[in-house]
């Protein structure tokens, strides 16, 4: 063993930055939290080849008082935490001390920041934890943080790195997690000279949710409230029907900071009880406000695990405000008639807009150009071009309007839309806009949505006012599966299946409840065999087993012993039932008879539901579409498949072209001499 010695500052930064500093994301993370610590309502971050090139993050918060520049890269310096006492009431972002020198260690970082109301500003620049130079800079509060060469002197750390789009990705998921978690901040993400991602700042989270995800994801976001005497919980959580495969779009803030917690996740899944898929998982934001005494955010250097004090009682009361939110809503949904609209063949319309064009250049009006729209937008009304006369043809005096551009529903009532209007009332036009002033269905968001004016409503369904559920009259049934059945908004087509799982599910779910905790004595005692680890794990739950009636005795080693079990076990398959709970335990570590009874009920309520293929008589599909409406969920079976999905009146009419689409225009419509 060699001599012990006291490593440098230096290598003891890199040393650091190996657990700050993984990758572009970590450096973008770290310093956009600086930016949010300093009450910052803007901040822009410009990146260039996914942060390997340069990463630069500009804010307009309170900045860093000259004298502190160079202090402010110490290891350890912070002005976040000044005592034992405050590192266990912890309420910002950072409190380490350990970012801006663990960045500038193994990168080219160049700093420049100002308070309010000085004189003058301060720069500083260092390159591998080495300050190069600090002299004075113009005054603008706030702070620029440039970070270039990323890892130049550390070039093992590239080898590591992910390609740049996976690079790009990881960053844009963190941009993506702090406008959520801050939606009173205006975020603006550039890359390569192309803006990725802009909100708005005015504190309206669902805009943000819209941004990122969609527009329509974001009108099927249900707002949820929940408080008890320690915890507040609020958020977004998405309708069943809009689901992803992974977890990755749950979003979890403690005091607005985006962690990752297991138990917090699994009680938003459990709040939507059987209404998922298997394998699907919601999109949701939730954040969580609490003393700063409950949570231990010292446990990982980036922060992004947390210890919770109470957590099982958190996580109850996640689950408990989901599902009275979800319990609200009519969940049947609807059929989506726009997929059997036709559409127009691609190189027709480019054939047709180059000819169009043609045609327009021949009278002097310029397509490509957008001063006409920039002009409508404001709110001026662009020169209107006058036509030019052919060889031989007489003057024509009359004029070709340009362009109405419209960027927002409250645009249609302008002067220039009514112009348009009264020059072309006998012209059907696509409409870009439904009757509520709201964008049409078939209008897709683009990348950098503007949400500035946007209007969100998720009560769109027109059977909110008949109620959850409709009253539905039975028509007939379909290759002995489905039941189609009509009410006052339209068709309804009932898997018949799910319907008598969901029916039975819920008999037998009160059955279950309803037993009592007797106990059968079995004939010969059952001899329980398990491996050493599992054993310890089911000796340290004797008392939850024992609260559901196993009362297991130690029989040898890693042997257990089990002389009765509770009446509500069906018959022949009580060996199995145990087993089956007793996994649940080693899995878990808790288990209710009130979970076990419902997961029992699940599986008795899938066997004995009608199969498909099974014809009904109409008295037998009657009753089953009359006891549907009285289940409390009457809208998913347990495993989280539809029920019944709904054809309102002008789907059905557009699909029999009773509501003719707006007129698209194809090439062939058009003569030579037309143009």
């Amino acid at each position: 063993m060699g001599q012990i010695h006291e490593l440098n500052d230096i290598l003891a930064d890199q040393i650091a930055a190996g657990e700050v500093i993984e990758r572009p994301a970590s450096i973008v993370k770290e310093l956009v939290e600086n930016s949010l610590d300093a009450q910052s309502k803007r901040v822009d971050i410009i990146v260039e080849n996914a942060g390997l090139d340069s990463i630069r993050v500009i804010d307009d918060g309170q900045g860093i008082a000259a004298d502190d520049v160079e202090l402010a890269f110490k290891r350890h310096a912070t002005s976040k935490i000044n005592s034992r006492q405050d590192l266990f009431r912890v309420q910002t972002m950072g409190f380490r001390g350990e970012a801006l020198p663990s960045i500038a260690s193994v990168a080219d970082v160049e700093l420049t920041t100002a308070i309010a109301d000085a004189t003058a500003g301060r720069t500083v620049h260092l390159r591998g934890g080495k300050l190069v130079t600090n002299q004075p800079a113009p005054a603008r509060r706030g702070t620029d943080v440039r970070v270039t060469e990323l890892f130049f002197n550390t070039p093992a750390r590239l080898k590591y790195l992910k390609s740049p789009q996976t690079e790009l990705a990881r960053i844009t998921d963190i941009i993506n997690r702090l406008a959520l978690a801050n939606p009173q901040v205006a975020f603006s993400f550039t890359h390569n000279g192309k803006e990725i991602f802009r909100s708005a700042g005015n504190d309206n989270l669902q805009q943000v949710i819209a941004t990122i995800y969609g527009i329509q994801a974001g009108r099927k976001m249900l707002a949820v409230r929940g408080t008890d005497n320690d915890f507040r919980v609020t958020g977004f959580v998405s309708l069943p029907e809009l689901t992803r495969a992974s977890r990755q779009y749950i979003t979890i803030m403690i005091n607005h900071r985006y962690v990752r917690n297991y138990a917090l996740t699994k009680a938003i899944i459990q709040g939507y009880e059987s209404k998922l898929m298997v394998g699907r998982y919601p999109v949701a934001v939730i954040n969580i406000d609490l003393d700063p005494v409950l949570v231990d955010v010292n446990v990982h250097p980036a922060k992004r695990e947390v210890r919770l004090s109470k957590e099982d009682q958190l996580a109850k009361l996640i689950a408990q405000t989901i599902r009275q939110r979800i319990a609200q809503e009519n969940l049947i949904p609807d059929v989506d008639a726009d997929r059997f609209t036709p559409q127009p063949d691609p190189d027709l319309v480019d054939d047709l807009n180059r000819r169009l064009n043609e045609a327009a250049a021949s009278y002097g009006v310029d397509q490509a150009d957008t001063a006409g729209a920039s002009s409508t937008a404001a709110g001026v009304t662009p020169p209107q071009p006058t036509s030019t006369t052919k060889a031989g043809a007489d003057t024509v005096d009359s004029q070709i309007p340009a362009p109405v551009i419209i960027h927002q529903s409250s645009e249609l009532n302008s002067a220039r839309m009514k112009e348009f209007d009264a020059r072309y009332q006998d012209e059907s036009l696509p409409a870009l806009f439904n009757d509520s002033g709201r964008p049409a269905a078939d209008s897709q968001p683009t990348a950098s949505v503007q949400t500035e004016n946007l209007e969100l409503d998720v009560h769109d369904k027109s059977d909110q006012e008949t109620g959850r559920f409709p009253d539905l009259q039975y028509i007939g049934q379909l290759q002995g599966t489905f039941l189609l059945a009509q009410a006052s908004d339209g068709l309804y087509i009932v898997d018949q299946h799910a319907a008598q799982e969901r029916i039975n599910y819920e008999r037998y779910r009160q059955e279950i409840g309803q037993v009592s905790a007797d106990q059968q004595t079995f004939l010969v005692p059952l001899v329980l065999n398990y491996s050493t680890v599992d054993a310890l794990a089911i000796s340290n739950h004797a008392d939850v087993l024992a609260s559901v009636g196993l009362h297991l005795e130690h029989f040898g080693q890693n042997s257990f012993l089990l002389r009765s079990h509770p009446t509500w076990f069906k018959e022949g398959q009580e060996e199995d039932t145990v087993r089956e709970m007793i996994d649940w335990i080693i899995k878990d570590g808790k288990l209710t008879v009130q979970q076990f009874r419902m997961k029992t009920a699940i599986m008795m309520s899938c066997k004995r539901a009608i199969k498909a293929n099974h014809h009904l008589d109409e008295r037998e599909a009657r009753a089953l579409l009359h006891r549907l409406p009285q289940c409390e969920n009457p809208f998913n079976c347990p495993h989280g498949r539809p029920v019944t999905v709904h054809f309102n009146d002008r789907d059905l009419e557009k699909m029999f072209k009773r509501i003719q689409e707006a007129h698209v225009p194809y090439a062939d419509d058009f003569d030579d001499h037309d143009f």
